[in-house]
């Protein structure tokens, strides 16, 4: 009986801890090396921004901006990021590639280029990590073919229809199948990224990184099933969709951004906000010169503070979680929009029950 037990507290552990392999070092590569990459044309701000910002909380990896062309990486919002590299730069700079490489949603998830880099990027043993429809980029590619993976809940029926050979699991965080990792919609960025701390420094660290960004579960397990409405599937979410786009103007609204800002509240900010279309969130800084974050990555701030261009109405500052910026949007535009930015975060925690 003790045995039973033993073992049943085992599986209890294993299914909410170490779910990704381990990180396995590779001679040089004592400390990974993790390419997070963006397009130039439109990159899911939050995919981006949040596994950039984990993974350099935990000081345990080398954790590299990468543009799969040019110096800019453009993302959904309109903010403007400087890449440390951009992917052939990168291949130059190291030949035996990365160690791990996260794909985020790109608006270009069939660029011929970006394939054929992941597909090397995959021969020379990285393992390659999607975040939300970044999937999509990944299927392309074929490195899904044969595979378990999971992405967006809007993208599913699609997914199913165009990439019949890999198995497309739903309400699950994220999954992993050999050197191909993929999550589920755009909040699940924060658990997987955690998850990848995990695997790459140990549980102690998570715990701590996860901890300071206020995260008490980074397991797996997804909630979505008894989540009502469940995603994607409320008459009134869709109808304050239709509203909130069509019976509104876009008003232009300033963020204030200054040296050493948060990466996650950034994204989190941005995101939320341009996703009630009723506001185009602009970064305002004190000059134009390129703004450094907490943990170096320069943004191209969108209006300079007092010019004749900088928007009248200001945000009150960064908003840390997801769960504040859902708050100020239901106190400024309704619960209703607030509800539906959640579910295209595929945010199983608002509303608080």
């Amino acid at each position: 009986m003790r045995t039973l037990i033993s073992l049943l507290l085992f599986f209890l552990a294993c299914a909410h801890a170490g779910e990704l392999p381990g990180y396995q070092p590779r001679p040089g590569h004592e400390r990974p090396l993790v390419a997070v990459l963006g397009d130039g044309v439109s990159t899911e701000i939050t995919d981006f921004l949040l596994p950039y910002g984990v993974l350099q909380r935990a000081a345990a990896a080398q954790v590299l901006a990468v543009a799969t062309e040019g110096n800019t990486i453009t993302m959904n919002t309109g903010l403007r990021v400087q890449a440390d590299l951009d992917a052939a730069a990168f291949d130059q700079r190291f030949p035996e590639g990365a160690d791990y490489v996260i794909v985020p949603a790109m608006r270009r998830a069939q660029h011929a280029p970006t394939l054929a880099w992941l597909q090397a990027q995959a021969g020379k043993g990285a393992t390659i990590v999607s975040i939300c429809d970044g999937a999509l980029v990944l299927a392309h590619s074929g490195l899904l073919k044969g595979r378990r993976a999971t992405a967006h809940w809007a993208t599913h029926d699609y997914r199913k229809e165009n990439f019949r050979d890999t198995e497309w699991l739903s309400n699950v965080r994220y999954v992993a199948d050999g050197k191909v990792v993929s999550s589920a919609g755009i909040s699940a960025a924060m658990p997987l990224s955690l998850a990848l701390v995990e695997a790459i420094a140990g549980r102690d660290k998570a715990a701590a990184v996860a901890a300071g960004v206020g995260v008490q579960d980074w397991s797996s397990k997804h909630d979505s099933g008894s989540y009502a409405p469940q995603f994607g599937r409320n008459l009134n979410v869709w109808l304050t969709h239709y509203t909130d786009r069509w019976f509104y103007t876009v008003q232009p609204v300033g963020l204030p951004l200054a040296a050493g800002f948060d990466e996650i509240a950034l994204a989190y900010t941005s995101d939320a906000y341009t996703r009630t279309h009723r506001s185009q969130v602009l970064a305002v800084a004190d000059s134009a010169a390129p703004l450094a974050s907490r943990h170096g990555l320069k943004v191209l701030p969108d209006r300079v503070a007092g010019s004749a261009d900088a928007p009248a109405a200001m945000l009150p500052g960064l908003d840390h979680t997801l769960d504040q910026a859902l708050a100020r949007i239901a106190a400024t535009y309704g619960a209703r929009t607030a509800q539906r930015v959640a579910l295209e975060f595929e945010y199983p925690g608002y509303p608080p029950q």
